[in-house]
């Protein structure tokens, strides 16, 4: 998920964009536990992009400490709810203050023997710096081998990008990963995405990956029955969002 419109669903009720920012926040936390219901096993949602260092400074400061409290609150209930936490991005500090990339490392110790779902938050993430990161360091030939250098290797490619906010663009999210998924854009911004909007983006891509079903001989079909997503993981896949 690409979560965004914070800024402007603050604007539209007269608050700032930091109140906008937490309400988004707040939104994380609902949309995440949906995904543990739904059966989905891996769930990203952006956090902050290389990109969103040009922002106001003060917005970007503001931002980081969002980042640090959230991950101090939440950790332990995402910890008791079997939720493992992960992070991806550069974690060079500077730019990010040492005591998040501290907080971050924290969190991902605790969390780590969870498996009710992975949770990825890029943080000072780009695709593109992440391809030329990975590129650097490349000695092999395959895709296999090159995926071992991503920031997150064990993650499977997402079947499903969701991005609310109206605006029609991947802008450089994932951009090794998201390959062959499906694409569903939202009109809401991501404070008010709900529950319902994202049950209706499984279903649209559900009924796509039913679709491919009937025209690639051998493709199970679901024969029109939209279940809700459920843990399977063909290789070099899985129930990701």
């Amino acid at each position: 998920m690409i979560a965004d419109g914070n800024g402007r669903w603050a604007s539209k009720r007269g608050l700032s964009v930091g109140d906008g920012h937490r309400a988004g926040a707040e939104n994380v936390r609902a949309r995440l536990r949906d995904a543990a219901e739904f059966g989905i096993q891996e769930l990203t949602i952006f956090a902050f992009s290389t990109e969103n260092w040009a922002r106001p400074a003060d917005e970007v400061k503001g931002l980081m400490e969002l980042l640090a409290e959230y991950i101090d609150f939440v950790t332990p209930e995402l910890y008791e709810e079997g939720v493992r936490l992960r992070f991806m991005g550069d974690r060079r500090s500077p730019p990010l203050p040492i005591s998040l990339v501290e907080k971050m490392g924290w969190a991902e110790r605790l969390t780590a023997p969870n498996d009710l779902i992975t949770f990825y938050v890029p943080i000072n993430y780009g695709g593109r710096d992440e391809i030329l990161q990975a590129a650097r360091r490349f000695t092999g030939s395959t895709e296999e081998e090159f995926r071992k250098l991503l920031y997150a290797p064990e993650m499977h490619d997402p079947e499903l990008v969701i991005r609310p906010g109206g605006e029609k663009r991947l802008s450089n999210f994932l951009t090794w990963q998201v390959a062959d998924a499906w694409l569903v854009f939202s009109d809401d911004m991501w404070p008010e995405f709900s529950r319902e909007s994202f049950e209706a983006a499984i279903r649209s891509y559900q009924e796509a990956e039913a679709r491919r079903a009937r025209r690639q001989p051998g493709v199970a079909s679901t024969n029109g029955k939209l279940d809700p997503i459920r843990p399977s993981r063909p290789k070099g896949s899985s129930q990701t969002a």
